[in-house]
């Protein structure tokens, strides 16, 4: 006869880890790399025992990372480890255009389906992107990106434990009591990046604010009998919109309230046969359905991104229609600002205030990217109000601001963090400066340390630095472009958070480090 124990086994892990993080996907996966770096003790839940999916694959899981990510993934030297972006550039190039396209007819990007050319861009805009820099764009996938983080992850001793989904939690003090299943686990901290259904948000109970969905959205991988009949490329038509671009690859979307996705009705070949020929306006033909999933343009965001110990990012913390792809970039960047800053409190480098500022910077671009994403929405009903906005922003792209506008916001340049002190590349990313010797900064950034970058050899900042003991690393290079500057204090996201045309000051230069270290 069993015992009581036997028939309700709980498994108590002793261990008090630093920080546990629900869900083992790409922001989860980014956010522990970056607490582990700082030698923070990191458990990871996942609820799916296999990590693979159809749906994270090719075309399913393709994605394009902006430049805020793509900066991220170099100075940690994981960029080397993504190898798809140099095979695909341009996914969704239509054979209008072909895939030989000269230099003026770059696509750089769209909004709503209305694309911009690369050529019409102002690059001289940005006065502090170097030629040095990194893309501005590339494309991943899902799989390819998880596969390296994970890699990166276990190697600095992050555990990963999968078939083990968050199920609830309590805060008690200064700990919090973690259960999976028949499992708990203990930590300081708790972060929830376990997606749109997040459990960590609906048991925290954090406020989930936001809009309805306007359309369903739809993707398939079939087989068409005459894809002739189809347009290639995006395309918006009186009644929805149909992609189609990668062979076989079909997306959609039906201005229905979101309804059908609401309704959890499987998607059979019929339906979307008959979707895609309303849309569509032909009598096209598919002849098989081999993989669909729905999806809509619900936007929402947690109107507070910590309840105390516990703290949401990516998909937890915000949701929005996948247009344009800044879903994954805007995750990714929760992480590397979260990241640092819990790992300086959970090391008693900083007090509890500096978390406040994840807050105060991260939740105003969430709110930017959810509004970005209901704007291309409302272009692209099928209706005349929609239809005129639709013409005039085609009209705006195609001008030399417009194109240069679209492009600081849909591939991440525009991105900074509002301050109100005097220089303005404060709360930008930093440059990425070439030195005589060869090197560049996103090169010195892998430790994920401060960096207090000194261009004119001041003995004081050097002195100054050593205060700070193993968070700030003195750097004394001469670049081949200082952009006018004497000094730069660089956060370890890669975010400038002092910076001096002027002689370096000590007094000026240890204000802003305090602000940080002490806040």
């Amino acid at each position: 006869m069993k015992t009581t124990l036997e028939n309700t086994k709980s498994i108590q892990e002793n261990f008090i880890y630093d920080v546990i993080i629900a869900g083992a996907g790409p922001v989860g996966l980014f956010l522990a790399c970056e607490l582990a770096l700082a030698k923070c003790s990191v458990l990871i839940l996942e609820k799916e025992k296999d990590p693979g999916s159809p749906l994270k694959k090719l075309p399913f899981g393709m994605r394009g990372l902006s430049a805020p990510t793509i900066e991220a993934l170099y100075r940690r030297d994981l960029l080397k480890e993504l190898q798809l972006h140099k095979s695909i550039k341009k996914p969704h190039i239509t054979s209008t255009t072909g895939p030989q396209l000269s230099a003026p007819q770059r696509p750089g990007g769209h909004f709503a389906g209305i694309q911009f050319n690369v050529d019409n861009v102002e690059f001289s805009q940005w006065k502090y992107r170097l030629s040095s820099a990194t893309e501005v764009s590339l494309i991943s996938e899902m799989e390819e990106l998880e596969k390296m983080l994970t890699s990166r992850a276990e190697a600095l001793g992050v555990v990963i434990r999968r078939g083990l989904g968050l199920t609830h939690f309590k805060q008690n003090g200064d700990e919090v009591t973690v259960q999976s299943v028949d499992q708990s686990f203990q930590s300081k901290w708790l972060v929830g990046c376990d997606g749109s259904r997040s459990m960590v948000r609906k048991t925290g109970g954090f406020e989930f604010a936001g809009t309805e969905p306007e359309f369903t959205g739809y993707s398939t991988h079939v087989t068409i009998a005459d894809p002739e009949k189809l347009n290639p490329g995006r395309n918006v038509t009186a009644t929805g919109m149909y992609l189609l671009s990668q062979p076989d690859y079909l997306v959609m979307q039906d201005f229905d309230g979101g309804e059908f996705h609401k309704s959890g009705k499987p998607v059979t070949l019929e339906h979307a046969q008959e979707l895609l020929r309303r849309i569509s306006d032909t009598d096209v033909t598919i002849t098989a359905l081999h993989i669909a999933t729905t999806w809509t343009d619900r936007a929402r965001q947690a109107t507070t991104y910590r309840n105390e110990r516990v703290f949401l990012a990516g998909d937890a913390a915000h949701i929005h229609a996948p247009l344009g792809g800044q879903g994954l970039n805007l995750g990714l960047g929760d992480a590397m600002n979260l990241g640092w800053k819990l790992a300086a409190v959970v090391k008693n480098k900083a007090s509890e205030g500096l978390l406040d500022t994840y807050q105060a910077e991260r939740h105003p671009i969430g709110v930017n990217v959810l509004d970005w994403s209901r704007a291309q929405v409302a272009i692209m009903k099928p209706d005349p109000a929609a239809r005129a906005l639709n013409s005039i922003v085609r009209e705006l792209i195609n001008t030399r601001d417009g194109a240069t506008y679209f492009a600081g916001r849909i591939w991440g340049i525009s991105t900074h963090y509002k301050r109100s002190d005097e220089h303005p590349l404060i709360g930008h990313s930093v440059p990425n400066f070439e030195f005589e010797d060869g090197t560049a900064i996103g090169g010195l950034m892998q430790d994920g340390l401060w960096i207090l970058l000194d261009f004119g050899g001041n003995t004081l900042l050097k002195t100054l630095a050593t205060e700070y003991g193993d968070q700030l690393k003195y750097v004394y290079r001469r670049a081949k472009q200082q952009l006018g500057l004497s000094t730069v204090l660089i956060r370890p996201d890669g975010f400038v958070a002092w910076a001096s045309e002027q002689d370096a000051n000590e007094e000026l230069t240890r204000r802003a480090a305090d602000l940080w270290f002490t806040s």
